[in-house]
């Protein structure tokens, strides 16, 4: 068994190597050196003397004179190969290499520069001629031309910040601004092509949600939530450790303990004006024994959540009507939970919607609610999704929360094809 023995704190032996040598080096023993002799009066003073000049001399002195107890001159003019390092927690892009120390790269930054003034100007004179045509009548614009020139506008906002790399850094680094264009862009290619949406529509199509519940479904807004950590195993520790908040990878198992309260909801859109959308939460998968098959059943409906690019936790109520936590029977296979945020046919124009009766929860048809009340998850929204199964946390929500008597369930049992053999005599 490998035996581990800690060093001493200071270890004579490792002081003079550098952090970055090999063990090679730093298991060879250092040369003895003989002590420095003592310093006089006047040695004292003409050290003091030599570093008084020395930190009056000029940058370029001290890189020279660098350069000459190694034998080598540094590259670009005695310039340091790298720039300053930025300290811990900086909000702000710094170069990765010094100015001049290579021209590819140097060279590079000046055309993005030069690019982004040339796209720039080309955009200051699509904005006068849009002002031009604005002022006109109301009846002599020409609409088509007009919002032409604005979509036009706004690609020309984003080409002309987009390759900049204070922007890419902030971008890749969460200091976005909402209110800048070219952000909002970088914060959506992000999120289409980097593995989220590809996340959740890989889960969404593979647990059939499209389309036992959506004919179809085109997300158009990063829809994110968090439910509490999985309890402790020990009962001891359940009442004693404050769980945190966990965000929900989607089409993931939780237990339905982490469940018993409302989720913590945020959302990432990406048009500036606010619009009205409608949430809800359904349960795909709650048996029906009349029928021997599945029904659906609403655990949560919350209309007209106004939503935009500069609201990232919506406060959504819990006022239309109410949120039952999951509660997967007894007896069941896993049961699915989609989560749906869905805009509204008018975006400014609330809607609406009676209040569900506990008893109507049972049987909810989304397909008819969506063409009574004009939603459309081809058009955009969000969606998310998870899975449960039944455990004793169950029990307690139909006590405590449905105050009903819990179902149990089981598979039917095969026929046995030998019944009539066993009922028979097996001797004479």
């Amino acid at each position: 068994m490998l035996a581990l023995r800690r060093l001493p704190r200071f270890t004579p032996r490792l002081a003079g190597v550098r952090g970055n040598a090999t063990l090679e080096a730093a298991s060879q023993p250092k040369a003895d050196t003989p002590p420095p002799a003592p310093r006089s009066s006047v040695t004292a003073q003409s050290s003091a003397a030599k570093d008084k000049q020395a930190q009056d001399a000029p940058e370029d002195a001290n890189a020279t004179a660098n350069a000459n107890a190694d034998g080598q001159q540094p590259p670009n003019g005695g310039k340091a190969r790298n720039p300053k390092p930025q300290p811990e927690g900086a909000r702000e892009w710094c170069r990765p290499i010094a100015k001049g120390v290579e021209p590819a790269y140097d060279y590079a930054l000046r055309y993005i520069l030069k690019d982004a003034k040339f796209i720039q100007r080309e955009l200051k004179a699509l904005q006068e001629a849009i002002a031009a045509e604005e002022a006109k009548a109301e009846g002599t614009r020409d609409e088509g031309a007009l919002q032409g020139m604005r979509e036009r506008a706004h690609i020309l906002t984003v080409q002309g910040e987009i390759n900049l790399p204070d922007v890419r850094w902030k971008a890749r680094n969460g200091l976005v601004d909402m209110n800048r264009a070219v952000h909002r862009h970088l914060v959506e290619q992000r999120w289409r092509e980097e593995g989220d949406l590809d996340l959740l529509m890989e889960r969404i199509y593979q647990m059939k949600v499209v389309p036992d519940m959506l004919p179809e479904l085109h997300p158009s807004l990063d829809l994110r939530i968090k439910y509490a950590e999985p309890p402790p195993k020990s009962n001891y520790l359940r009442t004693r450790v404050k769980r945190k908040l966990k965000t929900v990878e989607p089409g993931i198992f939780l237990a339905p303990e982490q469940t018993r309260r409302l989720p913590e909801i945020s959302t990432t859109v990406f048009h500036t004006e606010r619009r009205l959308y409608t949430l809800l939460m359904v349960d795909l998968d709650v048996p029906d024994p009349e029928n021997q098959s599945f029904t659906t059943y609403l655990h949560w409906l919350q209309p007209n959540i106004s939503l935009s690019a500069f609201i990232s936790s919506p406060h959504i109520l819990n006022s239309h009507t109410r949120y039952v936590p999951p509660h997967p029977q007894r007896g069941t296979p896993y049961h699915r939970y989609v989560l749906l945020l869905l805009p509204q046919a008018s975006p400014t124009k609330p809607i609406e919607i009676p209040v569900f009766e506990d008893s109507a929860r049972v049987g909810f048809n989304y397909r008819a609610f969506a063409e009574q009340y004009g939603f459309d998850a081809a058009q955009g929204g969000g969606a998310h999704m998870w899975r449960e199964t039944w455990d004793e946390t169950v029990s307690h929500i139909y006590e405590h929360t449905l105050k009903q008597e819990e179902p149990k369930y089981r598979r039917m049992p095969r026929p046995d094809p030998y019944a009539d053999l066993k009922r028979s005599k097996k001797y004479l």
